[in-house]
Parts: structure tokens; C-alpha cells; sequence
């Protein structure tokens, strides 16, 4: 029998870090991150990075492990995930994998073998100054023409993945869907059992509003000027919701109050892709954000 791996995934402020460590306090779990931004050294409160103390003892993998100026692909994720399930099982514990990265979660639940393209700066930059000069919609229509399957789930303003989309046919010649389909021939070793957390949209946005004003309160600007005067470099870190915008303010682009604005809009689309990502995974069991969390326990333990 397959070893069984528990995965909490769902949008951004649905609940899944105290869902997740009062699941693992209850059945001797430990907790592997799925995120993409926990990932990176000194990115603390932009990424609502899980603290010491909310993580009541409870050990967790692949969080503070990987230098803002560091390159990090899908690829370096999945082999350090499943090093992380096997050390966990090994112990005789439960794994649990907890995040909102959909690209990550599939890798792992699919055995999907994303190929670690080699950085192509020169193409990169060309996408850069097309986005900039003609704007995303043109990389959008070159991209759909290219892998119209793979858009499907690509929203026409995610530049990160849209230009990730082109960076994959312009390194390999192949598509990312040709790709997936290739690698999904591979056996998936464990037994996962996905749950998603689903959340009333509008008090889910209330919550991605308030959490927005509470990282500038606990001093989100502070902490971009600093990664700013300690790294030179920032292949993917800076991309991030909140980093990014934050970033924009300090050159000057954006008012403290659009800069504010835009990472709660942005926040609010990342959580509606989030929802729509997770939605096109057949197996996941659904559970409601806003029930009391014993109960989502029960239902986990039932279906495990």
C-alpha cells in the first residue's frame, strides 16, 4: 500500500495554516509548505509567513530555505517536497503539504516532471520590454496561439505565467502541456488525499483587505527597503504579490494609498485564480472555511 500524504490547499487567507497545524497536533503530522513565496530568507511579512509561535512546535519543511536572490524553479520544489514526505515518513509521522501554489501541488499530486529550463536573460528581457511597449495582451495571443491548453487556466493579466509559458517553447521547442502529458506517465508514489478550502467570496475578500493593511502596519515597507539594500538580484523573489507593488512605491511609480489598493486588488484576482486552479483537480474533497475547524478535522479524518 501507497503511504497516504495529506494536502491542504485553497486561496490566500482561507485558513490553511491553523487548519493545518491543529490537524497535525491531532495525528502526529508534520507540515511541508507549498508555497512560493515562504520559500525565500528575509520575506517574512509580505508572504504571511508562518511564525514560530503559530506553529506551536509543530516542525515545518521548505519555509526560510532558499536566499531572495537565488534562483528557485517548480522543478528544485517537487525534489525538495518529496525528500521532505520521505524524512517525515521515515519518522513514522503523517505528512501534510500546505499551500496555495497550484503549480507546486500539482507537480506533487501528478508526479509531473517540470524540467528545469536553463534562465535565458536576453529572452527574458524581450518579454520584459513587449510587456512594456505593447503591452501583456500581445504575449497573452502568442502564448494562447502557441499552448491554448495551457491557458486555458491563465488569467490574460499573469504575466509570470504567461511568460512562463513562452519561456518553456522557446527553450525546449515543446509545449508546457506537451510536457505535462509526457511526464504524467510517471507512477504518483504516495496516496494523496487533497482537501481545498473553500471561502463566501466576500468575506474571503474582506479578510485579503484586512491582512493587506495589517502587513503595513507590521512594517511590509521597511522590510522591501532592506531586501532592496541587501540583494542586488532577484530572479523570481520580487515578482511576488506585495513585493512587487511595494517596490513600485518606493521608485516612485505609485502614491502609498495606490501601492495599498493595488496589492489588495491584486491579492483579491490571485485568490479568484486560486479558486479556479484548484477547482479543475477532480479529487479534492471541499471544505468550508468558515465552519469551526474541529469539524474540518472530522471530515480529513474521515476520508483518510
Amino acid at each position: 500500500m501507497k503511504p497516504t500524504v495529506i494536502v491542504i490547499c485553497g486561496p490566500t487567507a482561507s485558513g490553511k495554516t491553523s487548519l493545518s497545524i491543529e490537524l497535525a497536533k491531532k495525528i502526529n503530522g508534520e507540515i511541508v509548505s507549498a508555497d512560493s513565496m515562504q520559500i525565500y530568507k528575509d520575506m517574512n511579512i509580505g508572504s504571511a509567513k508562518v511564525t514560530n509561535e503559530e506553529m506551536q512546535g509543530i516542525k515545518h519543511y521548505l519555509i526560510d530555505c532558499v536566499l531572495p536572490d537565488e534562483r528557485y524553479s517548480v522543478a528544485n520544489y517537487k525534489a525538495d517536497a518529496k525528500k521532505a514526505v520521505e524524512e517525515i515518513l521515515q519518522k513514522g509521522k503523517i505528512p501534510i503539504v500546505v499551500g496555495g501554489t497550484g503549480l507546486y501541488i500539482d507537480a506533487l499530486i501528478y508526479e509531473i516532471n517540470y524540467k528545469d529550463i536553463p534562465l535565458d536573460e536576453k529572452y527574458r528581457k524581450k518579454l520584459e520590454e513587449i510587456k512594456q511597449t505593447q503591452g501583456i495582451e500581445v504575449l497573452y495571443n502568442q502564448a494562447l496561439k502557441i499552448d491554448p491548453d495551457a491557458m486555458k487556466k491563465i488569467s490574460p493579466n499573469d504575466y509570470k505565467r504567461i511568460a512562463r509559458v513562452l519561456e518553456i517553447y522557446n527553450a525546449t521547442g515543446k509545449t508546457k502541456t506537451e510536457q505535462e502529458k509526457e511526464s504524467r506517465l510517471n507512477e504518483v508514489p504516495y496516496n494523496y488525499k487533497v482537501f481545498a478550502i473553500d471561502y463566501n467570496r466576500e468575506k474571503l475578500y474582506e479578510r485579503i483587505n484586512k491582512r493587506v493593511d495589517l502587513m503595513i502596519e507590521k512594517g511590509l515597507i521597511e522590510e522591501v527597503k532592506n531586501l532592496l539594500k541587501k540583494y542586488k538580484n532577484f530572479p523570481t523573489s520580487m515578482q511576488g504579490l506585495g513585493y512587487k507593488e511595494v517596490k513600485q512605491y518606493l521608485e516612485g511609480e505609485l502614491s502609498k494609498e495606490e501601492m495599498i489598493e493595488k496589492i489588495k486588488q491584486e491579492s483579491r484576482r490571485y485568490a479568484k485564480r486560486q479558486f479556479t486552479w484548484f477547482r479543475k483537480n477532480k479529487q479534492t474533497i471541499w471544505l468550508n472555511g468558515q465552519d469551526d475547524i474541529n469539524k474540518n478535522i472530522e471530515i480529513i479524518l474521515k476520508s483518510i
